[in-house]
């Protein structure tokens, strides 16, 4: 018998019964919603189709909602994307227009940042992809430098190099997002971005609040909460189950640091008693391939032997 869970993300190209019904038959054992996309009528209609197809195979398939949280992402540019070069400036304004971003400045739906960044920080945008070192701070203006060339589009992700942004958790749309996953029944609420037990405190309240007994879910993605082990268990016990959500962890944390963390959180994890899953391109060049790569098994089997109870997949 599989001990090892498999978590798979619904999407577009999967949201079909004949493809349900060939997930479920291959194992997958909870599908995932993600509701960074999609209305809740689309996410409800589907919750009701997974759960007739693995009623029909006899067979219990998990629902988990997955919150989108406060990802914070730069505004548009005028063409949709522009060429950063090594050593020039770069401006982040809060108070630009949001469809006027140049080669020079970009808006972003963040006006705290001025506040939450010093000067010498490097804030990392499309994860990591281009990297950007603060000069200076003008109340809502922070003026970079750019670190690496390379091109950047609209509505790229902001990460901040060690953590440490101030942006709650739960944002006005999770908030009506758990009440329809209460509608739909959930098995499990995903809470993105949490930064302590307080987070998650407040999130299970508000699941229970709306008549749902899911599980709560932390997606670890704050170098904050895993500075420690201290930090870690505080949001390990405040929490049913555990997410390592190795993407906006690599870029906070540093890809160099992430085999070891993921390591520790599996391993306090399991002294504590939850569950875990460890996400995020598990098989990511199946996307356009039909086998997976070696260092791909590998990390899989890396994570089985070091005691995850479930891997996920998203974008294969």
């Amino acid at each position: 018998m599989r001990k090892t869970k498999i978590v798979a993300t619904l999407g577009p190209a999967s949201n079909d019964p004949q493809i349900i019904e060939k997930l479920i038959l291959a194992g997958v054992n909870v599908v995932r919603l993600n509701f960074s996309h999609g209305s809740s009528e689309e996410h409800i209609a589907c919750a009701e189709l997974v759960r007739s197809i693995a009623l029909r195979l006899g067979c219990h398939v998990g629902v988990l909602v997955d919150l989108q949280g406060p990802k914070i992402r730069i505004a548009d540019f005028l063409d949709g994307q522009v060429k950063l070069e090594k050593g020039q400036l770069f401006t982040l304004d809060a108070n630009m227009a949001l469809d006027a971003g140049t080669e020079l400045a970009v808006g972003l739906d963040f006006p705290q940042l001025g506040i939450d960044v010093q000067v010498g920080d490097t804030l990392l945008l499309d994860d990591g992809r281009i990297r950007l070192k603060v000069n200076s701070i003008d109340g809502m203006k922070v003026l970079t430098t750019v670190l690496n060339s390379g091109m950047l589009s609209n509505r790229k992700g902001i990460n901040l190099l060690g953590g440490g942004l101030s942006a709650p958790a739960l944002t006005e749309k999770d908030k009506q997002d758990i009440i329809t996953a209460a509608e739909l029944d959930a098995d499990f609420v995903a809470v993105s971005f949490p930064r302590n037990s307080a987070d998650l405190n407040e999130a299970r309240e508000l699941v229970q609040a709306a008549g749902c007994s899911a599980a709560i879910v932390a997606k670890i993605e704050r170098a904050e909460v895993v500075a420690s082990l201290k930090a870690m268990d505080d949001v390990i016990l405040a929490s049913d189950v555990i997410m390592i959500a190795r993407g906006d962890l690599g870029v906070e944390i540093g890809d160099v640091n992430l085999p070891l963390v993921q390591k520790q959180l599996i391993e306090r994890s399991r002294y504590h008693g939850r569950p875990v899953i460890t996400a995020t391109q598990m098989m990511e060049s199946m996307i356009e391939n039909p086998m997976p790569t070696r260092a791909e098994v590998m990390d899989v089997a890396n994570a089985v032997l070091d005691g995850t109870d479930a891997v996920m997949l998203s974008g294969e």
